[in-house]
């Protein structure tokens, strides 16, 4: 099959690209390697998915006639749209950034796969739409209707874009709601990535709501491998659905969404803890309030998920979190 990712230079699209071509199918990958974080490592991650059948083009998906051109030439089967404007803190400090990319940028990819009619469109949602939720675990049937971000309510926006395009052009589309991902070649602007470069540099970390967080942490090795499943999995009509029965997260038109993530969430000290005896290192703590934009607890009910495609999360957060340091003191040489 021929595949388009977007965000190709990512923590996850790289990732992505590297197993499609492993798994012999041809792969067009998009990205506009800017300067959200270090471009080094974006650049070296590319280095690293080099393969005969990928193809990197350089573009920003907010370019509404660059992006009908391409769909237009490479004609894909499958479209796993990655590219966004990450990050919870800096969509308080740049707003207008998630506009171009979370919205314009995402509206230019379902036109592309109407235009020419790609047969499935997976696109990456977050598990930041749950917002004020208090209920745990978070099930895709729960109201995603109190984002406490911009960035969660461009995703949320996401989903309902896509289901408009499923309902009025029968595009089948798959949103994912990922639930903090990590591991090697991850995102400097995330925690792990953080805490591990400022314990071995003997800075202080901070340490959000005095340590009482929960997050769902999962390994990208099984993000990746849900992605892949889920590709196969392509929704369909279902004429028998409706509003008043059926669960938000499915459909009449051809529209499904999912958790991913790894359905078991450890308390933030426990994963500080897990960093410190990998490093060898105790790390000097700051503790402090609850910041702007974050939630109390994220944790997945991949029920749904599993019973569409048998994904279960593998890797163990002491697992993990080993390879993400053993990666990152090579990649770093600390």
């Amino acid at each position: 099959m021929k595949y388009l990712v977007t965000g190709v230079a990512g923590f996850i699209g790289s990732a992505v690209v590297d197993r499609l071509t492993d798994n012999g199918h041809i792969v067009v990958g998009i990205d506009n390697i800017n300067d959200y974080y270090d471009v080094n490592l974006k650049l070296a991650r590319l280095e690293r998915i080099k393969h005969a059948n990928f193809k990197l083009i350089k573009i920003d998906i907010s370019d509404r006639d660059i992006i009908a051109k391409l769909f237009e030439e490479e004609q894909f089967d499958c479209v796993i749209h990655l590219a966004a404007q990450a990050g919870v803190r800096y969509s308080i400090e740049n707003p207008h950034a998630y506009a171009d990319s979370n919205l314009i940028g995402h509206l230019n990819v379902l036109e592309g796969c109407r235009q020419t009619k790609v047969k499935h469109l997976i696109y990456a949602s977050s598990s930041s739409v749950y917002g004020l939720n208090r209920k745990t675990p978070f099930t895709i049937n729960d109201s995603v209707d109190h984002p406490v971000s911009l960035y969660a309510a461009t995703k949320k926006s996401n989903e309902l874009m896509a289901h408009s395009y499923s309902h009025l052009y029968d595009i089948p589309t798959t949103g994912l709601r990922f639930f903090t991902v990590y591991g090697s070649w991850g995102r400097p602007d995330m925690a792990p990535f953080i805490f591990t470069k400022k314990i071995l540099n003997g800075e202080v970390i901070d340490i959000n709501n005095n340590g009482d967080m929960w997050r769902d942490f999962t390994h990208v090795n099984d993000i990746v491998e849900g992605i892949i499943r889920i590709a196969d999995v392509i929704p369909t009509r279902d004429a028998s659905w409706t509003v008043e029965d059926g669960s938000p997260a499915t459909s009449s038109a051809p529209y499904a969404i999912y958790n991913i993530g790894h359905g078991s969430p450890i308390n933030l000290m426990e994963f500080v803890q897990a960093i410190e005896n990998e490093l060898g290192i105790k790390a000097e703590k700051n503790f402090r309030e609850m910041q702007l934009g974050d939630v109390y607890q994220t944790y997945a009910d991949v029920g749904d998920l599993f019973e569409a495609t048998g994904y279960k999360a593998q890797v163990s957060v002491e697992d993990g979190v080993a390879e993400f340091i053993g990666w990152y003191r090579e990649f770093y040489g600390k």
